[in-house]
């Protein structure tokens, strides 16, 4: 073979090998998209979580040895934005899967179009049942406890104090919505004979406040159940407060312990209520105490719950990865199902059946310790203990 030649194909063989090496180490592109500048007390952790989570994934060289990328959109609160943003994340920047959202309504039309399109949808943040049940598809995951799990975690107490009259105020959209269904159905089946005396559903971000309070204060429940959060729940305890609502009324409040709900309210922080929440600096689990320690280093300020949110969604879409050998969406599926990972709050699986998580949350009691509210009497729930069996989920799913 003449030199010139063979240098030719010596050549032409490099380069083959440096594409193909090329190719290897190409990163996997994740589409997150999010409601930023809606929701921000919750959403602007949440992505420092997911960043921390993204750049410890790279550090150890990434998975298969790609590193991941991650392309974030704004959503704008709205669902037919949020659509177009997603469609735009899998046709332009050719996304391997999608993960984020907050709005339960939000959450939902992502997950319609992911059916659709036939890609990879982990949903980190709505909490509508209808994801994983009534509308639930094989593409899609969900990381939180639904409203219907953490209804769940309030309701051995509901029972205990055995109130018959209930009162009830949730934002009027989806997430409230589904929060209240699933409320009076598991009360009144733990409960036989309990009554809903009044139910006010202010639209998300609008409460009357005052309006609302009076309006409940007219029905004389015995007890009040309120899924109200930000800004909303902030306006409805000041005026509780005012009209002394609250003053013999036991009041459960989804979400109200979580750190980004709960601050705000410093010393106006209701004494007793029943709560969800994340009492961040109580939590010595190693691996919790781990989480802690890393994200403060990154980020000089503590954790709230979209952290722990962000840094689990951003770990599941790696450990899928790592098991799928690759982003091919039906081997990514296949690996999502069963999975089991661990997270700063403990370890969960993805189950199978409804493609939820098992991951729980902290319940507990508010009180107020010098002029800030905080969560006393807590313990962590299991989140497997608290999801509808395989039989009632086999006849919500269509699919």
């Amino acid at each position: 073979m003449k030199i010139s030649r063979l240098i030719a194909v010596v050549a032409t063989a490099g380069a083959a090998a440096l594409v193909s090496l090329g190719a290897q180490a190409q990163a996997i592109k994740i589409g997150e998209l999010n409601s930023y500048k809606t929701f921000p007390a919750f959403l602007e952790p949440y992505k420092k979580g997911w960043e921390l989570a993204l750049e410890e994934i790279n550090k150890a060289g990434g998975v298969g040895g790609r590193k991941l990328e991650v392309v974030s959109r704004e959503d704008g609160g709205n669902p037919g934005d949020a659509v177009r943003v997603a469609e735009e994340l899998i046709t332009r920047e050719n996304v391997s899967l999608l993960m984020g959202t907050f709005a339960s309504n939000i959450g939902l039309a992502v997950s319609n179009l992911a059916n659709q399109r036939k890609i990879l949808f982990i949903a980190a943040e709505p909490l509508t049942d209808k994801i994983v049940w009534e509308n639930g598809n094989r593409y899609t995951f969900r990381l939180r406890p639904s409203t219907y799990m953490q209804v769940a975690m309030l309701i051995p107490d509901a029972v205990k104090l055995k109130k018959q009259r209930w009162a009830i105020v949730y934002p009027n959209y989806e997430y409230g919505q589904s929060a209240t269904a699933s409320f009076k159905k598991l009360l009144a089946k733990a409960q036989p004979g309990v009554q809903f005396v009044t139910e006010q559903a202010p639209p998300l971000g609008k409460i009357e406040a005052g309006a609302v309070v009076q309006a409940l204060a007219d029905a004389k429940p015995d007890a009040i159940f309120s899924s109200l959060f930000g800004a909303d729940l902030q306006k409805f305890v000041r005026e509780g407060n005012t009209r002394g609502l609250f003053k013999n009324t036991p009041v459960f409040n989804l979400l109200a312990g979580e750190p980004e709900y709960l601050d705000p309210l410093k010393d106006e922080t209701p004494d007793g209520w029943y709560v969800t929440g994340y009492p961040w600096n109580e939590i010595k689990t190693p691996a919790h105490q781990k989480f802690l320690a890393a994200y403060q280093a990154r980020w000089k300020d503590y954790p709230r719950l979209g952290s722990v949110v962000g840094y689990s969604t951003m770990y599941a879409v790696a450990n899928a990865i790592k098991r799928a050998g690759g982003a091919d969406t039906e081997k990514l599926i296949a690996a999502m199902k069963g999975m089991e990972m661990d997270t700063p709050i403990g370890p969960i699986v993805w189950r199978a059946i409804d493609n939820q998580s098992t991951m729980g949350a902290y319940v507990g009691r508010l009180a107020k310790k010098g002029d800030k509210g905080v969560m006393v009497n807590w313990q962590h729930a299991d989140g497997a203990l608290f999801l509808p069996p395989f039989e009632e989920v086999r006849a919500m799913r269509k699919d």
